[in-house]
């Protein structure tokens, strides 16, 4: 389609922090999957302040994706409100609130750990 940009991997996730800064998307971790995982390149984790905010930020990022990439992005969770991912191919994104977020502990699964030698 015209007028859609070529969607890499690095350009979803620059459009996905973008839309996630603009939204007011609050603790916004980006973790590299690359040598992790065939899943996607990148895993992008943030918390809006309730359940309102949270399917807003989401709302908004597919369409941003569509929009920009002329293509529909798989989004799950939406109509509860307390955790949805955008799956947009190449970059996953979980929109928690914060009381799930604590929950779930997506972060520890992903990031490396320091080491707990003292």
């Amino acid at each position: 389609m015209a007028g859609h940009k070529k969607a890499t991997s690095d350009l979803l996730l620059e459009t996905v922090l973008s839309s996630l800064h603009d939204d007011k998307a609050e603790d916004i971790v980006q973790i590299d999957l690359r040598e992790k995982t065939e899943i996607g390149d990148h895993m992008v984790i943030c918390s809006g302040r309730s359940t309102r905010q949270v399917t807003s930020i989401s709302e908004k990022l597919a369409q941003r994706v569509k929009d920009e990439f002329g293509h529909s992005v798989r989004v799950e969770g939406k109509d509860s409100g307390d955790w949805v991912l955008i799956d947009t191919g190449d970059v996953i994104v979980h929109v928690f609130r914060p009381e799930v977020r604590e929950f779930y502990q997506l972060e520890k699964m992903w990031l490396p750990q320091p080491d707990a030698a003292s």
